[in-house]
């Protein structure tokens, strides 16, 4: 090999490839040029190591070389419109393309939840086999109502986010398995039904609906979400799409199932927010249930508008681009 020859022939590719390798910013026209003199100058080492003798052309080429690929891999850094994304296109979509799911685990907790309550309620003996008499006797006289005011708002509201966090989070996690997800929304069924069932069956109907509704509508949506979102998991492992394998089913809506549990964090802080200062601030209840319902109505507002306007695979529509 003439090595002067193959320098004076090449020498100008590679230090335009050092100079692109530097700059801050590159035009689409610029990151082209990189790629390609990036992949002439890996060829052109190669040839280097095996037929030259000059360790220093060697080394100097390869620290051209090094410079370009740490340009083409660099990370992206975090920006607005990675977030923007996620919260205009991302996060209602996922949700919006499991509606059917949390939808229908909506309608059939309401049901079973208020089927509860009207039987504990009509069968006062029932209470007391789920809670004892005098628990019961203390829900009513001072108990339900003190659960709001036991601690700080601000130690409450952390409580209340990393708890239902947590529970969507297991609920998304167990999904593919379907049962314990069925079992999770079952406990709060009974939780819920009885202590409802309670209060109902003692005339205090007024201050159990008049508590839970307020910071109630947006925190079990969101668990109704989580869990619709696990469902579907799991029924994308059972049946899958014809077009798809059962590993990419699973896969596809694993993805929409880690988007979901990032929204939900936010959805729940901003509950826990509304169960800690607005449930048990001394305003009339017809206000607080407004808050209540105003948030709740948002929400789905929210994923109703952005999430109808996603293609299946999340993507922006065309009008939505533009």
């Amino acid at each position: 090999m003439d090595l002067d020859a193959y320098v004076a022939e090449h020498g100008g590719e590679w230090r335009r490839l050092d100079q692109l390798s530097g700059r801050r910013r590159l035009t689409v026209d610029e990151v082209d040029e990189l790629v390609a003199l990036y992949q002439r100058a890996t060829t052109q080492l190669s040839m280097l190591r095996s037929r030259s003798p000059d360790p220093a052309l060697v080394g100097e080429l390869s620290q051209v070389v090094l410079r370009a690929r740490a340009r083409l891999t660099v990370r992206p850094r975090p920006s607005w419109a990675v977030v923007r994304r996620f919260v205009l296109v991302d996060f209602p979509g996922a949700v919006w393309r499991a509606a059917p799911w949390w939808c229908a685990v909506a309608t059939a907790f309401t049901l079973l939840t208020f089927t509860l309550i009207a039987f504990v309620a009509d069968n006062p003996e029932t209470a007391a086999a789920f809670v004892g008499e005098a628990e019961a006797a203390h829900l009513v006289e001072s108990g339900f109502a003190g659960y709001y005011t036991e601690f700080s708002a601000p130690t409450f509201a952390f409580h209340l986010w990393t708890h239902n966090a947590w529970l969507a989070a297991k609920c998304l996690a167990a999904g593919v398995l379907i049962v314990p997800v069925a079992y999770l929304l079952w406990q709060n069924v009974v939780n819920i039904g009885v202590v409802g069932g309670v209060m109902v069956g003692y005339g205090r109907a007024d201050v159990f609906f008049g508590l839970i509704t307020p910071h109630g509508l947006l925190e079990l949506t969101g668990v109704f979400v989580a869990a619709g979102v696990g469902l579907r998991i799991g029924w994308a492992w059972i049946a899958p799409p014809e077009h798809l394998t059962r590993g990419q089913a699973v896969a596809r809506a694993g993805r929409d199932g880690v988007v979901v549990a990032l929204g939900l964090v936010v959805v729940f802080a901003i509950s826990a927010v509304i169960e800690a200062f607005v449930t048990p601030a001394p305003v009339p209840v017809a206000l607080r249930i407004a808050v209540g319902v105003t948030a709740w109505l948002a929400f789905l507002a929210y994923v109703l508008v952005l999430g109808s306007r996603t293609r299946g695979d999340g993507d922006e529509t065309p009008a939505m681009r533009n």
